[in-house]
C-alpha cells in the first residue's frame, strides 16, 4: 500500500458527482439558467459556484446550504 492510498480525502475536495450544471440547479430551484448567469455576472447573490475555464458548476452541498439561508 502506498502513502497515497492511506490518505483520507479532504472535506473540501471536489467530487465530480457532486457538481451540478447551471441547468440542473436552475431546474431544482425553479429558476432560469439566465437568472443564475445574471446573478454570477452582477454578483448580486451569494450562491457559490466553481468555474473551470468556461464551465460553471455548483457543488450540491453549497446549493443546499444556500437554500437554507433563504428561509
Amino acid at each position: 500500500m502506498t502513502r497515497h492510498d492511506t490518505l483520507e480525502p479532504s472535506a473540501t475536495s471536489l467530487n465530480p458527482v457532486d457538481l451540478l450544471t447551471t441547468d440542473q440547479v436552475a431546474t431544482a430551484l425553479g429558476l432560469s439558467s439566465r437568472t443564475l448567469a445574471a446573478w454570477r455576472s452582477s454578483r448580486s447573490n451569494s450562491l457559490p459556484y466553481v468555474k473551470t475555464g468556461s464551465r460553471v458548476r455548483y457543488r450540491s452541498q453549497d446549493v443546499v446550504a444556500w437554500l437554507e439561508t433563504q428561509l
